[in-house]
């Protein structure tokens, strides 16, 4: 699913995590994208889950489910960067995904058309749990090694390469890779 993310420095840009847990981190978190914070109250975590991947019509949130919600997606932004940068995963960020994912998840469904859906109402709990099996999927599964952070400068942004060669870069070619071939070609015509 293709993401249009808003920057700070204004316009907009086009983003494709690749990944369920992957785009979960877009909501905002630690670090550099702490100020992208979207997920204040349980109702926001709902919304999220309207317009994610998932794309739930009914979720029904708790305080608590969103402190969990924000517990796992401060979990996933360590083991992205620990899996990037090769390091040996924090145990408190990998015990933090055990225990999301430890919980029931969301029920697939068929729908009349025949394509893959969720059973509603579903619950805030629900969908942290299903983020945390598809983190535990994509980190433990043959896409791992696809796994990459833009090489933008001041960029963070961490997608699966699904390209052919595996050779994607950038978060987004219309915004990280321009500014690259951009500094490229002044760089060659000074």
């Amino acid at each position: 699913m293709t993401l249009t993310l808003h920057p700070r420095s204004g316009g907009s840009f086009r983003f494709d995590p690749g990944a369920l847990c992957l785009e979960f981190l877009v909501s905002g978190g630690v670090g550099v994208y702490a100020h992208y914070e979207t997920l204040h109250e349980p109702a926001d975590l709902a919304r999220w889950a309207a317009v994610s991947r998932l794309g739930l019509a009914e979720v029904d949130t708790t305080a608590g489910e969103l402190t969990r919600a924000k517990t796992l997606r401060a979990a996933l932004w360590g083991l992205a960067g620990d899996h990037i940068h090769g390091r040996t995963p924090r145990q408190a960020d990998v015990d933090a995904v055990n225990l999301a994912a430890s919980a029931p998840p969301l029920t697939p469904v068929m729908t009349a058309d025949g394509r893959r859906s969720w059973a509603t109402p579903a619950t805030g709990g629900q969908v942290v749990a299903t983020v945390a099996r598809d983190a535990i999927e994509l980190f433990t599964g043959p896409l791992a090694d696809r796994v990459r952070e833009c090489a933008g400068d001041n960029c963070a942004l961490v997608f699966v390469d699904t390209s052919r060669p595996g050779s994607r870069r950038w978060c987004s070619m219309e915004r990280c890779g321009n500014r690259h071939k951009v500094r490229a070609h002044r760089s060659r015509e000074r």
